[in-house]
């Protein structure tokens, strides 16, 4: 491989190897399904309940960007939504198709960086990311809000949990330069709510807000922020 940039791809791939956690990382990070990590839960997000429960959400096609083990896709798919469910993470996806096997659900589960997603312009009614955003360095950021403006249609719905800034269970409370000068995400950014205002500024918001605590057969933390925008 020559290290020569040619194009803006080239400096994206070449920021990518210095800061993006390869797929081995994330695969040894789902391999055992026994660690205490609170996403490991097969429960649905308490705020993707609630934006059904009111039928903010109807039935639809719905993507999810970095499903990890399904349990939000599978959520979606028992209401009747139509799921597309991406990840980096082929060890994630086994159990996460293990999972809908088990319900006997019918989820498009697809092995792919969602940077090399091939996204068909109006296609999604709703996406939703559930923990992949706050894994995502400055310099994609760009090419992720391009994801979502192409692939939503008119009037569709953005969904996203990430961590809090400061949080207990992560959110980096560091500048977008720091993370160059540091060469790492520090195990993931941390957001306010003023911040993804400013950075899904060109989407309506509805809510952002902090995660209610887990009740109901329901996830919830706390320490992660929410947020519902509308196209």
């Amino acid at each position: 491989m020559q290290e020569n940039i040619h194009n803006f791809d080239d400096l994206l791939n070449m920021l990518d190897s210095f800061i993006r956690e390869p797929a081995q990382f994330w695969d040894e990070f789902f391999s055992d399904r026994d660690k205490a990590i609170p996403i490991f839960v097969n429960a649905p997000d308490e705020n993707l309940v609630t934006y059904v429960d009111k039928e903010i959400i109807k039935s639809g096609r719905v993507l999810e960007l970095g499903c990890g083990p399904g349990r939000n896709a599978i959520y979606l798919a028992e209401k009747g939504f139509k799921v597309d469910a991406v990840d980096v993470s082929k060890v994630s996806l086994d159990w996460a198709k293990e999972r809908a096997d088990e319900e006997n659900l019918s989820i498009n589960f697809l092995h792919q960086n969602i940077f090399d997603f091939n996204v068909e312009p109006g296609k999604y009614d709703f996406i939703y990311d559930s923990g992949c955003f706050h894994h995502i360095a400055p310099h994609r950021r760009m090419s992720y809000i391009k994801i979502i403006e192409k692939s939503l249609k008119k009037g569709g719905y953005f969904g996203i949990t990430c961590f809090l800034k400061g949080g207990k269970l992560g959110g980096a409370d560091i500048s977008d330069w720091e993370v160059y000068r540091a060469g790492s995400l520090k195990g993931g950014l941390g957001y306010t709510k003023e911040r993804l205002l400013s950075i899904f500024h060109t989407l309506e918001p509805i809510e952002v807000r902090k995660m209610r605590d887990q009740q109901d057969n329901q996830f919830g933390v706390s320490e992660l922020l929410t947020g519902l925008f509308k196209k």
